[in-house]
């Protein structure tokens, strides 16, 4: 049981003494430690419902609330309860956690199914800028809730179906340069897909052409399916590579061809059951008339007021589209998964998309399920503008992979302690993809940022070098005590301010972590371990370790091996592995 869960319960014992039936209380981390560690304002909340003067039901909780070896309580303002803790409670709880793999988070997420859906790149193009925050950000959410207990199901649902295809395929058929797929397949299928698109875009006779090849595929053509099939398992292999360098793993690929022979049925069941109506030869789906125009996202204003925004999920071509492929999925995902949660980790230009499928899954009896869009914000350049090369396109993601990996090598070479080129290159590579990582989730995932490399790399500030140098401090002590290190950790005794605020910080892991999910924000984790970095180097600083005597030395070696169980732990949640040496 967490600290904060303790306080809970003895409050919520005191309250149901005091006022006679049970009543949940909330507690919080206090904003200001001058204030004390936690606070509570339940009896602010209770008092007028039970005519009572909010100090004067604090004070009444003081007196009951059993809080004896844990902290002391106060009452600030207009009823506040505030909690001091005590190092000695501080003190056996870090012990405490030091036997505990899980360091105090909690299992909250046990016996329910969550589907995260993320990075989904399109097949036949390369992962660019833009599936960075996708990627890094739907792998931390999975990686929280399995710690959590949830029944995670990763899927990386790739766009392998459409319109494209059909390019690709004459492009294929008559402009393929076998060497060139050999040596770099995306590059490739790019080209041919460009070159194919710009000549369309010249001769109606070479779009006829294409949109010849993609019937023949949809209608199972097996030349076309093979070279199709050819297409996925080349751009499969391109972005493995670059999911291996990112640490990132899928339980699935089911791309939109996997939905394809469902999406008829589909149809037929939203036009049987009147949620979908046939309209200038299309299907689609309209409002249901229960919500305000404002909040319906199948309505939108016009000059003469609000007019009809329906989703179409049949074109008057007979063609389906992603409306149709994501509800089909979401069935599946009921159906095969028995999915509690499916999470999508989608940018915030999507939002509507996700407002019309979210709407039309409650008409088809899918809301039990929680469905969630994640969305996030932009990438920026120095210049304060959405990331792009000199040519205006998006920047490859393997692209800023290099790059960050290259800064860091450099900086590796400055000032690192390694010794062989192979440890500077792994290193490098650690370093440069660790920065990546955390840069994009020490940010609010509604919020902008700059990719500065110089920024992510540096040693001091919010980076992940920082943390990973904390790490490594920690370790350092260890290695050298080499045969003199203790057999087993001593128990933690905290007398120095710069122990207790660090044992404060490192108790705070389980309570941190699940937050995380509250409203799907890494940045919480992210900002929580900084705090613990930046409290383990001023006690590093002010509280000598291996220089202390026995008994005091045996106590802080212990709370550098809990320093690092949490780093460690935490920053793996994030993806982000750390180095023993730098």
């Amino acid at each position: 049981m967490t600290l904060l869960q303790l306080l809970e319960s003895r409050l919520a014992l005191a309250l149901e003494s005091v006022l006679g039936e049970p009543t949940p209380a909330a507690v919080t981390p206090a904003a200001d430690l001058r204030f004390g560690d936690y606070q509570s304002n339940a009896a602010m909340v209770l008092a007028k419902r039970h005519g009572k003067n909010p100090r004067a039901l604090a004070q009444e909780l003081i007196d009951k609330i059993d809080l004896a070896g844990i902290a002391s309580a106060e009452i600030a303002g207009p009823g506040f309860l505030n909690f001091r803790i005590f190092p000695e409670a501080y003190a056996l709880l870090a012990t405490e956690l030091l036997a505990d793999p899980r360091l105090g988070v909690p299992q909250v997420g046990e016996g329910k199914t969550v589907v995260v859906d993320f990075s989904a790149p399109n097949v036949a193009k390369p992962m660019h800028v833009g599936h960075i925050r996708s990627t890094i950000i739907g792998d931390t959410l999975c990686r929280v809730a399995r710690s959590l207990g949830y029944n995670v199901v990763s899927d990386n649902h790739i766009g392998d179906w459409g319109t494209q295809f059909g390019m690709i395929l004459f492009g294929w058929k008559n402009h393929l340069n076998a060497e060139a797929l050999e040596a770099d397949p995306i590059a490739e299928l790019v080209r041919l897909y460009r070159e194919v698109n710009n000549a369309g875009k010249e001769d109606p006779e070479i779009r006829e052409l294409c949109k010849a090849e993609l019937v023949k595929l949809q209608a199972g053509d097996p030349e076309n399916l093979g070279i199709w099939q050819r297409c996925i398992d080349l751009s499969k292999a391109g972005l493995q590579k670059i999911y291996d360098r990112l640490d990132v793993q899928f339980d699935h690929w089911l791309g939109e061809s996997f939905y394809n022979d469902r999406l008829a049925g589909l149809v037929d069941e939203l036009l049987g059951n009147g949620i979908a109506r046939m309209s200038e030869g299309a299907v689609c789906v309209f409002s249901d008339e229960t919500k305000k125009p404002e909040a319906d996202p199948f309505k939108v204003r016009n000059e003469s007021g609000w007019g009809d925004f329906p989703m179409i999920v049949r074109k008057s071509d007979g063609g389906f589209n992603y409306a149709t492929t994501d509800l089909a999925t979401l069935e599946y995902r009921r159906s095969q998964w028995d999915a509690d949660s499916v999470w999508y980790v989608v940018d915030h230009r999507q939002s509507l998309h996700f407002q019309q499928l979210f709407d039309v899954a409650a008409r088809l009896d899918l809301d039990g399920m929680d469905l969630r869009h994640i969305s996030f914000g932009t990438i920026l350049g120095k210049d304060g503008k959405p990331l792009k090369t000199r040519s205006g396109d998006l920047p490859q993601l393997a692209d800023l992979l290099d790059e960050a990996v290259a800064a860091a090598g450099v900086a590796v070479a400055e000032r690192s302690r390694v010794e062989t080129d192979a440890e500077r290159k792994d290193l490098a590579e650690l370093i440069g993809i660790s920065a990546v990582k955390f840069t994009e989730l020490a940010h609010h995932r509604s919020s902008d940022y700059v990719f500065d490399l110089e920024k992510m790399l540096a040693l001091q500030g919010d980076t992940a070098p920082y943390l990973q140098n904390a790490y490594v401090r920690s370790r350092s002590i260890w290695r050298k005590l080499g045969d003199e290190a203790p057999a087993e950790l001593a128990p933690v005794s905290l007398a120095e301010e710069q122990e207790i605020h660090l044992a404060r910080l490192l108790v705070r892991f389980g309570e941190v972590v699940p937050t995380i999910l509250d409203d799907f924000r890494p940045n919480l984790l992210a900002n929580y371990l900084l705090e613990v970095a930046r409290a383990f180097h001023s006690f590093f600083e002010a509280c000598p370790v291996l220089k202390a005597e026995t008994a005091v030395r045996d106590s802080r070696l212990s709370l550098c091996e809990l320093t690092s169980r949490v780093l460690k732990q935490g920053l793996g949640l994030l993806g982000i592995r750390v180095p023993e040496r730098m």
